[in-house]
């Protein structure tokens, strides 16, 4: 019983560990618009925070669901196209996060 105990204990703190990891973050998306896509600044978007109120969070999911999600991106910051383009998995998600959390009818974010 105790062994049993044990190793489904220890089970599910891995699948704590590997869900964690698996989510998305609006924060790595902020980071990510701050490294990767200054260059969006050419375009008159002046910080992230411009970036993420193109459109509120309903248009922001629609785009996501119909798979245009980094066409638009690229549409609304022509410069940073081959950015998206190398762009992983993680940081699209992250990146989406990010501007779904501070759309316009999101959340004000602090700074970037």
């Amino acid at each position: 019983m105790k062994k049993t105990t044990s190793l489904l204990l220890a089970a599910m703190v891995a699948g704590s560990v590997f869900t964690t990891n698996a989510m998305a973050d609006a924060k790595k998306g902020q980071k990510y618009y701050l490294k990767k896509l200054k260059v969006c600044k050419k375009d008159g978007l002046k910080n992230g925070a411009v970036f993420a109120t193109k459109h509120d969070r309903a248009s922001w999911a629609s785009l996501k669901d119909s798979g245009k999600l980094m066409d638009e991106w690229k549409t609304i910051c022509p410069s940073g196209a081959s950015k998206f383009d190398k762009m992983k998995d993680k940081d699209i998600t992250n990146l989406y996060d990010f501007v779904w959390k501070y759309a316009s009818d999101g959340e004000v974010p602090s700074c970037g």
